[in-house]
């Protein structure tokens, strides 16, 4: 099984790993397995309260995993985050895909790495005022809900599906008209989701 990992701090998003991680079980028919990593052993809370227990530390993490994402949340402008700058190298350097989101994506701009590559963040002036000289990147910032480009996925915190669906399409999870489904039931409703051709109803799909 390929093993997807996600990175998690105190005070986690819950909203922009539940799509992800759910959408790579599903349309990945158990051929992906998603796991956590935080910086310690310690159990971390998401910001709606949620305790989860990482599988790894940044001792234990493994070095055979397909994507690394990071997920936002209230901490990544503490010190504690740069402890995570090893692995996000590392995983940019061994050519595996990186996804980051909300201030997850700003957090990658303090590293450098989003300099060349097309990205998009929260927003374009604070992400220049938090990552300072190390960000030179502004002329590829697009004004976007999520953008792949160069093996790294970048989205804003509102944007928790678009982020999920670049990522999907990346690791090639399914076939692209099945996350595209995915996406549209998720993003449009069960009312307003175009059924596939082949179905009578979602529950055929889903």
């Amino acid at each position: 099984m390929k093993t997807v990992l996600f990175a998690l701090l105190d005070q986690w998003a819950d909203w922009e790993a539940a799509y992800l991680a759910s959408a790579i079980r599903m349309l990945g028919q158990n051929a992906f397995i998603c796991q956590t990593v935080s910086v310690t052993p310690a159990p971390v809370r998401s910001i709606g309260g949620l305790l989860a227990v990482p599988d790894f530390d940044l001792q234990t993490a493994p070095s055979d995993y397909q994507a690394l994402i990071l997920v936002g949340g209230m901490s990544w402008r503490e010190e504690t985050a740069r402890q995570l700058a090893p692995l996000v190298h590392q995983c940019l350097g061994s050519g595996k895909l990186l996804g980051a989101i909300c201030d997850a994506a700003g957090f990658l701009g303090t590293l450098g790495v989003l300099n060349t590559v097309r990205h998009t963040a929260n927003d374009l002036e604070d992400l220049k005022a938090w990552a300072g000289a190390a960000y030179t990147g502004e002329p590829n910032f697009l004004p976007q809900q999520a953008v792949s480009d160069g093996g790294i996925v970048t989205a804003n915190g509102t944007a928790a599906l678009e982020f999920a669906r670049e990522v999907l399409l990346a690791l090639q999870v399914a076939p692209e008209p099945k996350i595209t489904e995915w996406y549209d039931f998720h993003k449009k409703g069960y009312y307003g989701a175009p059924l596939p051709q082949d179905a009578t109803s979602w529950e055929e799909v889903v």
